[in-house]
């Protein structure tokens, strides 16, 4: 019997993930561990309890609860993290406890539940020369994860890494916040115009793992992804009101997939072409 758990799988990803895998029967199980016992309900219900899903509460902080919730799979997705960046500068310590020892615990957990043949850690494009703790705390990780396959012997898992930029339309990223703004009238907050980011979406993100799930490759695998500027997006959007405050020192004006991969080279898309993939988002 062939089964997945997804860490933090109550975020934007972890539903989007679920929700494909089980249109597309990956798996006869799917378990769900997450913090939230109010957004396992919500995402219990909104799944009208299918019977091939189980939620776990629990914390990547927990070993054990870690490896009892690997009981009986196969695959392991880790999406959890900490990542507001601000929240990250004012508290690096917790950061490093889910980013990082949280990392650890699912690698460690991983080699000591039996059967579980591989797993995939989602990074981002700010964990290439990092200027933030969260963008330290998931360099870190990712290395961690690459180094666990040093000491693989047969049946041990493989250890995978997926990089990207911050997915369209997710939980905590500019676009619902700024349409929040916009149908409040309220003067949309933007930290640099001319600052340039990776444009990716969900359904994209979600193959990528798949794809990385299949294939059983170290990585980093990285997708290649259009960039647009802020200033383009707030076109698209119909922003007319903009309060420049300025980039703070744990942001960077164009964002890295891997060196030499910046934000500001990549393919950048059109207002129109920015208008149209919002219709999809």
């Amino acid at each position: 019997m062939s089964g997945i758990l997804i860490t933090g799988g109550t975020g934007s990803f972890g539903r989007a993930f679920t929700r494909t895998a089980l249109d597309k029967q990956w798996f006869e199980r799917i378990c769900i561990l997450s913090r939230d016992e109010h957004k396992q309900a919500e995402m219990r219900a909104d799944f009208k309890d299918d019977e091939r899903l189980r939620f776990f509460i629990g914390d990547v902080r927990d070993r054990d609860r870690l490896r009892r919730a690997m009981t009986g799979c196969t695959h392991v997705v880790h999406a959890a993290a900490l990542k507001r960046i601000e929240v990250g500068v004012y508290n690096p310590a917790e950061m490093v406890k889910t980013n990082v020892l949280g990392a650890m615990n699912v690698i460690e957990a991983a080699q000591d539940a039996p059967g579980v043949l591989g797993v995939v850690y989602l990074s981002t494009d700010k964990a290439v020369e990092p200027v933030s703790p969260y963008g330290q705390s998931k360099a870190l990780a990712e290395s961690l994860f690459l180094a666990a396959n040093n000491t693989v012997a047969d049946g041990s898992p493989r250890f995978m890494v997926t990089r990207y930029g911050n997915v369209a339309g997710s939980n905590g990223s500019v676009i619902p916040l700024w349409r929040d703004h916009l149908k409040k009238g309220d003067v949309v907050r933007v930290s640099d115009p001319e600052a340039t980011r990776f444009w990716m979406f969900m359904h994209e993100a979600v193959d990528l793992v798949a794809r990385a799930l299949d294939a059983g490759e170290p990585g980093p695998v990285i997708p290649d992804l259009p960039a647009f500027a802020l200033s383009d997006l707030a076109a698209a959007m119909g922003v007319t009101r903009m309060d420049v405050y300025g980039l703070k020192p744990f942001e960077k004006k164009h964002e890295s997939l891997r060196p030499g991969l910046t934000s500001d080279k990549a393919r950048r898309m059109s207002v129109p072409e920015i208008r149209e993939a919002l219709a999809h988002v």
